[in-house]
């Protein structure tokens, strides 16, 4: 074994051996994160396609608000038991809990809630469809409603003006048949629209308020605030009288749990701090189709022409919108705390 002095080369051709090695190190770190955000894509775009499923079955047992502050309150309990578990730091300051609870009220509290009560009335793959104008809300908010620049692009304004076309063709036959089958049906599409916003808005929120908290925590507190809320209220109205508490109900509500609540959705608030909002809307393209494919399947709901038509104009509009609004790589994401 040598214990003497390296010589000049001995030692420049080891410092030529790590630079290597770093090098090559540092060369992995964008791919291990281009994996992680693939990876959290598709946690998105295939479990929230078929949450719609899920929440059909479930709210057919149990009313929706109900059913929000049971689904949430566990998922936001579990979670945060499992980060503290883990070693994430649970506790955040008075403000941030604050913005958490705003966040998670309007994300899941309001928007979800009106989505299950709206899946009463409307099939699963109409209601996704009409869901996914989600990029169009985001243009409007950040351009007008909270603007950051001042101006849209010509492509971006002629994607909303053709996605209101495709919502509009969504709409006819409800309107047209609605004094023979009853309003309800445009009622719950027109509250669809509101779902919509309401999810597009504390998105915008979540990503201009920038918690300084790891990602599963904030969600954690997200859920819990938004489950304790709508419990509270779901007991307040009276709705845990009418709730079958059956396999199937327990079922759907323990799959929305863990995989529309656990892993979709902590994907979703990940991706909303590594990624530009515009990308993260584009989930909007492949939910619908996971969703009009499982309800035609598994509910046997019917796809009408007009489905095909508004899914026909509609995709395209939020492509457009999405494109334009797109600010490309180089556009600094929000990061990640811890």
């Amino acid at each position: 074994m040598r214990t003497g002095p390296r010589s000049h080369t001995e030692a420049g051709a080891e410092g030529n051996h790590y630079l290597r090695r770093s090098a090559t190190l540092t060369a992995r770190l964008p791919i291990s994160r281009r994996l992680k955000v693939i990876l959290a894509f598709a946690l998105v775009y295939v479990f929230w396609g078929s949450t719609y499923l899920g929440i059909r079955v479930a709210v057919d047992r149990v009313p929706p608000i109900l059913l929000a502050g049971v689904r949430f309150t566990i998922s936001g309990s579990l979670l945060l038991a499992f980060c503290a578990l883990s070693g994430r730091r649970v506790r955040v300051g008075r403000r941030q809990l604050a913005e958490l609870a705003v966040v998670g009220f309007i994300l899941l509290g309001v928007s979800n809630v009106v989505l299950a009560w709206s899946e009463l009335y409307v099939p699963t793959g109409l209601a996704a469809l009409i869901v996914s104008i989600v990029p169009i809300w985001f243009l409007l908010i950040e351009r007008w409603l909270l603007p950051v620049s001042d101006r849209a692009p010509r492509s971006a304004i002629g994607g909303v003006a053709l996605g209101a076309i495709g919502v509009a063709v969504l709409f006819w036959p409800k309107v047209v048949a609605a004094e023979r089958f009853g309003w309800m049906q445009a009622v719950a599409c027109l509250a669809l629209l509101g779902s919509s916003f309401c999810w597009a808005f504390g998105s915008v929120l979540s990503r201009r308020w920038k918690v300084a908290a790891d990602p599963l925590v904030a969600s954690g507190w997200q859920m819990l605030f938004a489950g304790l809320i709508d419990g509270a209220a779901g007991l307040a109205l009276g709705q845990h009288h009418r709730a079958v508490w059956n396999t199937t109900g327990v079922a759907a509500i323990a799959y929305l749990v863990v995989f529309g609540s656990w892993v979709g959705y902590s994907a979703y608030i990940w991706l909303l701090r590594h990624v530009p909002t515009s990308k993260v809307a584009t989930y909007a393209y492949v939910n619908p189709v996971v969703a009009v494919f499982l309800g035609w399947m598994v509910l046997g709901e019917s796809i009408d022409r007009y489905i095909l038509a508004g899914a026909a104009i509609i995709v395209p509009a939020v492509a457009l919108v999405t494109r334009a609004e797109d600010p490309g790589d180089g556009a600094t994401p929000v990061s990640e705390a811890g």
